[in-house]
């Protein structure tokens, strides 16, 4: 059995996409999952399967779909995955409160990524490596234009975001 740490994009507390995490935690485990455990209202969960990553995402994406309404992003990652994107920061932790990361659902064409890093991201900045695109804000990243949409209109990947303290803290939760 694997545990797996499972972002989804575009969970919010009210509206098209409210997905509320009792009911979701309820609906995961009914669909098979086990553990399962959530960490704030914003799509992120901790559960064990013995499904492969993609289908994991897709179970997820359907019990969504047919319980709540919503067509969200589902991205699975192991806790070693998630470790190595926390541990590929390129810019240390001094300035946690500005440092986001970014998992890409597959990594860019190779054109797309050249033409993205062309772009001036300033006075933000952006370092990719493979499915991971980290991003250190000049100020808050809601007052950048450099965001999640952004990423996925510029490099045609879906994608979902995470602050610094959100990685930690799901870190830290797949290691309980």
């Amino acid at each position: 059995m694997q545990t797996y740490i499972i972002l989804i994009r575009g969970v919010t507390p009210t509206g098209k996409n409210r997905v509320p995490m009792v009911e979701l935690r309820t609906a995961l485990h009914a669909a098979g999952l086990h553990n399962v455990n959530t960490y704030i209202q914003s799509g992120n969960v901790l559960a064990q399967s013995e499904l492969e990553p993609t289908a994991l995402e897709q179970l997820v994406h359907n019990v969504i779909a047919d319980q709540f309404g919503g067509d969200l992003t589902i991205l699975a990652r192991t806790p070693e995955e998630h470790d190595a994107v926390l541990a590929g920061n390129p810019f240390g932790v001094e300035e946690t409160k500005r440092l986001y990361f970014t998992q890409l659902a597959s990594e860019p064409e190779p054109e797309r990524l050249q033409e993205f890093l062309a772009l001036d991201f300033a006075p933000d900045q952006v370092r990719v490596a493979g499915k991971v695109i980290y991003t250190l804000y000049a100020d808050k990243y809601s007052s950048s234009k450099i965001n999640n949409n952004f990423f996925e209109r510029k490099l045609k990947v879906r994608a979902t975001t995470r602050n610094f303290n959100t990685m930690t803290r799901l870190a830290d939760m797949a290691k309980a």
